[in-house]
């Protein structure tokens, strides 16, 4: 199957070549045609199947026979959580739709407004856009939505997370109700289809990846370590691996900008990004992450979601997620398109909660693999993958009764351990 075969035309398909695509990935083969006949959609994808080109490829098709935006007015808006998303996004409209008549623009917070303001006079056949910075322009009557054509909501998972559902719905407010709806999220949760309820109508659904799995294509294991041994056993494995490029993750400002500093202090060129950072130093430090000038980028959740990073070879969780499923989302950074990766875990016996909880949601126990002269002194306890299927409890036999009536078992009340028998898995042999 090409992407000529999809009903793409020639300026596009011509563009997708000369990035070295020539066959479309599962979620592109499903969602190119649906865009294309109207219908809305609802597709769950992780990141790093192709869902971006997945919307945008055909968004540029519908645009090409209308009439082009007028000033202030925008013909198809995609919302996006974070900023660093939004400008993948527009990079990537402005890739494919290079060989295009269409103006596009990219709005987020954090940098002047006037600059977006001006560009916007221009008018914008597709706007992507942040909501927090959407809504200010909108407030000073820069962008309108008369003649909206299609939304997209990227990622909608992370921003019901992130709490734009408010921002959302105040956008929403403001559309045109005929329109063409878009929603892509990593999952299809509880809180996304009730979203969905009063966005999509009658739309094609699709999945490319059952839910919460990880790519094969990642190497995925953990090291067992105490808290303070965290920072010298991530210098030990970058330069004992000769590591050029690592993508790390901790759970907080302070802890990303502390590892920086310990990073730098051991010769690792490093860079902190996070909520705290303003943009003109997040974009840089990705820049020269990107370009192998930094060895090693150390991010807060938030900040690394839509992160676009081709063959990034190492993501490393210097803390695991308080929320399972940013596990999934983290790791996903690595082994994109096909390529291999690695995903290491530096878990100590404090964080014993968080790795059940992704090995339960991931339906896999994590290898574990001690660093020798990093053993720690307080062990990771063991976990097991728990079938609830086999803890159904059988009826209750009739206790006996001794003579002056009392039962069997009554000075001992509640239910007695149960038995750690043949059917505990093994914990991974150290190796």
């Amino acid at each position: 199957m090409s992407f000529a075969s999809l009903g793409l035309s020639d300026p596009i398909v011509k563009a997708v070549a000369e990035q070295g695509y020539d066959t479309p990935s599962p979620i592109q083969q499903q969602a190119i045609p649906a865009v294309l006949q109207g219908q809305d959609v609802m597709a769950a994808a992780q990141t790093g199947t192709g869902k971006t080109a997945g919307f945008t490829l055909p968004i540029l098709e519908r645009l090409l026979p209308g009439q082009r935006a007028g000033a202030n007015q925008a013909r198809v808006l995609i919302l996006t959580p974070t900023r660093e998303l939004a400008a993948q996004v527009g990079q990537s409209v402005e890739t494919y739709g290079k060989h295009l008549p269409l103006r596009s623009t990219v709005v987020f917070g954090g940098v002047k407004i006037n600059p977006q303001m001006m560009a916007l006079r221009k008018g914008a056949d597709v706007l992507i856009a942040t909501p927090g910075r959407l809504l200010d322009l909108y407030k000073q009557n820069a962008v309108r939505f008369d003649h909206l054509e299609v939304l997209v909501l990227d990622e909608a998972d992370r921003m019901l997370d992130m709490g734009f559902i408010h921002d959302i719905k105040r956008i929403l407010a403001v559309l045109p109700p005929k329109r063409q709806n878009l929603l892509f999220s990593a999952t299809f949760s509880k809180e996304i289809r009730e979203l969905a309820k009063g966005l999509v109508h009658d739309p094609v659904e699709i999945s490319v990846t059952p839910r919460n799995s990880t790519a094969e294509t990642v190497k995925q294991w953990i090291a067992p370590v105490d808290k303070k041994q965290k920072a010298p056993l991530l210098i030990k494995l970058i330069n004992d691996n000769g590591w050029h490029q690592v993508l790390v993750f901790t759970r907080t400002k302070h802890g990303a900008n502390k590892l920086t500093t310990q990073l730098e202090k051991a010769g690792i060129k490093a860079a902190a990004i996070h909520g705290n950072k303003s943009q003109n130093a997040r974009t840089k430090a990705l820049a020269e992450f990107k370009d192998n000038r930094l060895q090693a980028l150390v991010a807060t959740d938030i900040a690394a979601r839509g992160l676009d990073i081709d063959q990034l070879p190492q993501v490393v969780n210097f803390d695991l997620p308080n929320v399972p499923e940013d596990y999934v989302h983290r790791i996903g950074r690595t082994g994109r398109a096909g390529a291999t990766g690695q995903a290491v875990s530096l878990v100590c016996a404090d964080e014993i909660a968080q790795l059940r909880a992704i090995e339960r949601l991931t339906s896999k126990l994590l290898t574990r693999e001690v660093i020798d002269g990093f053993d720690p002194v307080h062990a990771l306890p063991e976990s097991r993958l728990e079938q609830k299927s086999a803890r159904r409890r059988r009826p209750k036999k009739p206790k006996p009764q001794h003579r002056d009536g009392q039962r069997s078992g009554d000075t001992h009340r509640g239910h007695q351990p149960r038995s750690q028998g043949a059917n505990t898995p093994r914990s991974p042999k150290k190796r």
